[in-house]
């Protein structure tokens, strides 16, 4: 790859690379890899600067530092415009959308290239040449930086496109192309200096729009110029949205683009470069943009202020950062204030400041204004503690603790004698508890109601029956409106001045954010960068290639937990394996879903070489694991799978939705595979893990891996048996009673097996065979490994490639899941010698492919984390990864990925859920209205007087709230079957002083296709815990929960990919 600083230099003809030509004089044109025209074309001829030439003058500049790079003269750059041909008879439909797809990336590539033309002509050139001038040169260099360049590589890019078109039909390719242009170092280099510049460059343009009119003035005189009256902004903004389109386009290409295509791999290839590109320029921004609001808030603070020196010492990280509006309600829950506040989360504290915009607010439309910040409280981040309404008060003291709201200037002297704690909305909690003490009341009423002998007009069972039920809806309603209030409401308790007693005063803060992902972004990272605090994540994780520079804890996983993985310590059991069982708990509050980890069991399965075998699950709703169940097994547990409900499994998007409807009954399961050669298939844990069903392996041989299709569950033998038990449709998912389908890999054990959409991988010796998924026939094999001694260990998939581990030697390998074609080798001990000094040989033992992220577990107990692409193209290793300090005295013996999928219903907020049942509102309601009541079905009868609720009949349909339906007909039977609704239904309650109370629906059709929040943490098992960067055996200064020798469970958490 031909290196930015040499761009325009001379080369060695060995040394030429497809993009760009020189000839002996110096002379540079474009040329495409394989273009058949021999001579250079003849508008694309540019002079170079003398190879000894470190700066670039144009006239009217100063001097810039340019990184070797060329100065273009814009106009001399003439391509020909890429015009398809008339369309060929005889396409295919996958041809014909592939021609209109190419037509986009023309049409797009010319409206950008223009784009960027127009920002020199327009604006650059004109400032540079007006008298007097309204922006200095130098400052117009700062502006304009890198535009010239990245202009240029961009016109070559269309000279080799126009090529490209020319004989699309013959060739249909345009991958490589991208591949080519774009994974050039000085593609990277450009735009990264234009991206890390942005900030600055819309700054200086802000400054001169508020003290120099005749800048201001210009810029209004070139948009109502311009045909499509585009701000220099929305020009300059551009390059910073380039990449994501193209990768866009290519997708879509990439979707029409058959098997077997000879544009195929070059379109995966291009997508990882492409999504690489993209990834690192949005990192540049996002530490820019960083730096810039830091800088900012920095302005706002005295310069010998505590806050100046903590944020100029570098040393903080900004992790969030958002307007929000802080409210102030009165003693009863009315609003008395509320006003925007930006809000700063950094790495070790919390800042929130008045926003004070000052200047003319008219250059707004043309360059966006930054406010002005007024620092109006800071706080340590450990002080911080988040309470959700209804929270019972167990994270904090309230008798040693006066809770002081923050819009009162100090403690009232009721607020002192009272002790109140301000919640925001009407004591909802204390409302509830009424409720259930209520029901109470009125179940012992419906006792003696049950002791009468005579018979009397609405005192009988059905209607104490009724009463109750009511009572029930109305508690769940109350349980709505307390989740709602959670939904968008930031409840902050910050540590305050003692009064004069010496007594802690804390003060509630209130936010409301613009939605519920807002609040759950808030919670998370504020659980989060708490963790990221311990001394164990200090640092966590450190990149050897940067002079072993430490990485910021909260932009890793972030080591959440050390759990022993088994309860009994008086054998020591080996770990086998680990799966999660994903089950969404509707118990949860909405911190406790924002905080937790993900939601669901951990099975692990281990045991003795000779003995038995152990089974540990632990439940994970909740920030740290516990156990609930643990059982013995006949033989050591070799492997673990997670089988899903074969309709949750086919239905992707229907899995958040089932999982919180209680009509849809999931039955997923666990199988586990023995030493003995058992295969134990068990139930999911809320449905008793009871064992479903037993089998011996052929032989029976030692089971060492398992994997599940929608057509098989497949297990690997020690004897080279692949052995396929079919699925089946009824209660127990897989035919384990017939004997199964056997086929013999080799001759040699199968250490791992990969199910793929239209095939399954199995190992044996350094061979791996590919068989059809449906018929399990052998497709072909191919050779991973060229020493026959070695074996194929283990196999992850991601987009278009598979990574591969082996039994000996540091490497890994990228293998093609079409082409079996061998793509990338590394070698994972050069990234872990300076942890390891002196250790020269190394064995990879577990490899887990997450969220962009190539885990890879050692026989030292080291972990390495490697970047890869998360979209469908090719897993390379994009990065130079980091090493965790945290890890394990022995072997990691393998690496899961826990994941769970927040509901649906958790992301709406009050004003989706008041629009779901609005429709039903606006319907006649003449159902309710036919209803012919009972004589006195309008007399309001008092039940309870405890805040003003009251209990009446009320003619109106409830038929669509939750909970059972209510009835005025015969009493229930003695089965306890649910009273049955009918249209002589009159006697609906409902409370007297709230009319709106039932404005609270179930979610409706339209939220099922929203995004998905996924909750992710990484384990790891392995022998004991081990700090790399320090003394071992401690986590935060504490002694380690277990020893150098037992089995143990390291725990990730990741924070959460809103």
């Amino acid at each position: 790859m031909l290196p930015s600083s040499s761009w325009g230099k001379r080369k060695p003809r060995s040394q030429r690379l497809g993009w760009v030509r020189c000839d002996a004089r110096g002379n540079m044109w474009a040329r495409q890899e394989g273009l058949r025209q021999p001579h250079p074309h003849p508008h694309a001829l540019i002079r170079c600067p003398s190879s000894s030439s470190s700066s670039v003058s144009c006239s009217g500049d100063s001097e810039e530092e340019d990184m070797g790079l060329l100065e273009v003269g814009v106009t001399d750059i003439k391509p020909p415009a890429p015009e398809l041909g008339p369309m060929p008879d005889g396409l295919s439909p996958q041809q014909v959308v592939r021609r209109h797809i190419l037509g986009s990336i023309v049409q797009s590539e010319g409206s950008y290239v223009e784009s960027l033309k127009r920002i020199l002509q327009d604006y650059r050139n004109p400032l540079m040449e007006m008298e007097p001038k309204a922006l200095s040169a130098r400052k117009c260099q700062v502006v304009f930086f890198r535009v010239k360049e990245i202009l240029h590589c961009h016109s070559m890019f269309q000279i080799a496109l126009s090529s490209r078109v020319a004989e699309w039909d013959s060739t249909e390719k345009i991958g490589d192309l991208f591949v080519a242009s774009f994974s050039k170092s000085m593609v990277l280099d450009v735009y990264s200096d234009y991206v890390n510049n942005f900030t600055n460059a819309m700054s200086i343009i802000k400054k001169a729009c508020l003290t120099k009119p005749a800048f201001l003035e210009f810029l209004k005189r070139r948009q109502v110029c311009s045909t499509d009256r585009v701000t220099l902004y929305g020009l300059m903004v551009k390059p910073v949205q380039r990449f994501p389109q193209f990768i866009l386009l290519l997708q879509d290409m990439l979707k029409n683009t058959p098997r077997g295509h000879p544009d195929r791999l070059s379109l995966q290839l291009a997508l990882t470069e492409l999504e690489t590109l993209a990834e690192k320029l949005n990192e540049q921004k996002r530490l820019a943009d960083q730096v810039a609001e830091i800088q900012q808030l920095t302005k706002s603070v005295s310069d010998r202020s505590s806050l100046n020196k903590l944020l100029t010492s570098g040393q903080r990280q900004l992790l969030l950062c958002e307007t929000l509006t802080e409210t102030v309600y009165g003693d009863r829950g009315q609003l008395i204030k509320s006003k925007e506040r930006r809000v700063f989360l950094l790495n070790d504290m919390l800042v929130c400041a008045n926003i004070n915009f000052k200047g003319q607010l008219e250059i707004s439309s043309l360059v966006p204004l930054g406010p002005k910040y007024v620092v109006k409280w800071n706080t340590a981040l450990p002080q911080v503690q988040v309470v959700e309404v209804g929270q019972d008060g167990g994270t904090y003291d309230k008798d040693n603790l006066l809770i002081q709201h923050a819009g009162a200037k100090k403690a009232t002297a009721a607020g002192q004698a009272q002790n109140k704690v301000y919640l925001g909305p009407p004591r909802l909690f204390q409302e509830l508890q009424d409720l259930q003490k209520d029901l109470a009341v009125v179940e012992q009423i419906t006792l003696l109601i049950s002791t009468l002998h005579g018979t009397y007009q609405n005192l009988n069972m059905t209607v104490a029956q009724d009463w109750c039920l009511a009572l029930q809806r109305l508690m769940r309603v109350k349980e709505e409106e307390i989740h709602s209030a959670n939904k968008c409401r930031l409840r902050l308790l910050l540590p305050g001045k003692p009064d004069k007693s010496g007594r802690p005063i804390s003060f509630m803060v209130v936010f409301i954010t613009p939605n519920p992902l807002s609040k759950i972004s808030w919670v998370n990272r504020l659980h989060l960068a708490k963790i990221g605090l311990r001394e164990e994540n200090q640092p966590g994780w450190l990149c050897p290639d940067e002079d072993k520079k430490s990485k910021a804890p909260f932009w890793c996983p972030i080591l959440a937990c050390c759990v022993p993985a088994f309860s009994s310590r008086t054998l020591s059991l080996q770990l086998g394996g680990l799966v999660h069982s994903p089950v969404n708990s509707p118990l949860l509050g909405f911190s406790a879903v924002s905080t937790s980890l993900p939601q669901g069991y951990l099975w692990v399965g281990g045991g003795q070489e000779g003995a038995g075998g152990q089974v540990e699950i632990f439940s994970l709703n909740r920030p740290s694991p516990r156990t609930v169940k643990s059982f013995p097994v006949a033989a050591p547990v070799l492997c673990i799978e997670y089988i899903p409900d074969p309709e949750e499994e086919a239905e992707g998007a229907e899995e958040s939705r089932a999982a919180t409807d209680p009509s849809v009954t999931v039955h997923p399961t666990v199988c586990l595979g023995l030493q003995d050669g058992s295969i134990l298939l068990y139930g999911s844990v809320d449905t008793g893990t009871q064992c479903l069903a037993t089998c011996k392996s052929p032989g029976p041989q030692p089971v060492l891996c398992l994997r599940h299709s929608p057509f098989y569950l497949l297990a690997g033998l020690q004897d080279g048996t692949l052995a396929a038990y079919p699925r089946t449709s009824g209660d127990i998912p897989w035919d384990l009673e017939s004997p199964p389908m056997c086929i013999t890999v080799g001759p040699g054990p199968i250490r791992t097996l990969l199910s793929l959409e239209d095939a399954a991988w199995a190992s044996c010796g350094p061979r791996v065979t590919v068989l059809d998924a449906a018929t399990l026939q052998t497709q072909q094999s191919f050779e991973a490994h060229q020493d026959e001694a070695v074996s194929v260990t283990h196999m992850v998939k991601a987009g278009s490639g598979v990574w591969m581990a082996f039994s000996s030697g540091s490497s890994i390998r990228l293998f093609h899941t079409e082409t079996l074609e061998h793509l990338q080798e590394i070698n994972i001990a050069t990234r872990t010698t300076f942890l390891l000094p002196g250790q020269k040989h190394l064995c990879v033992t577990s490899l887990l492919i997450c969220q962009g992220l190539l885990w890879v577990g050692t026989d030292q107990g080291v972990i390495v984390l490697l970047p890869v692409p998360r979209l469908e193209g090719i897993p390379k290793i994009t990065g130079k990864g980091m090493v965790s300090l945290n890890g394990h005295c022995g072997p990691v013996a393998f690496l899961a990925v826990a994941m769970s999928i927040l509901a649906p219903d958790i992301l709406r907020s009050d004003q989706e859920e008041a629009e779901g049942p609005q429709a039903e509102e606006d319907k006649p309601d003449g159902q309710a209205h036919e209803t012919v009541p009972g004589p006195d079905s309008h007399t309001a009868r008092e039940l309870t007087r405890k805040k003003g609720i009251l209990l009446q009949y009320r003619l109106r349909s409830t038929a669509h709230l939750p909970g059972p339906l209510l009835s005025v007909r015969e009493p229930a039977p003695a089965d306890g079957s649910a009273l049955e609704h009918s249209e002589e239904d009159g006697s609906i309650y409902e409370m007297a002083d709230d009319p709106d109370v039932w404005v609270r629906s179930r979610p409706c059709a339209r939220d099922a296709h929203r995004k998905e929040i996924c909750s992710v943490a990484i384990i790891s098992g392995g022998q004991g815990y081990r700090h790399f960067g320090g003394a071992p055996g401690g986590l935060s200064g504490r002694a380690a929960p277990c020893s150098e020798t037992d089995s143990t469970l390291l725990i990730w958490q990741v924070p959460l990919a809103l």
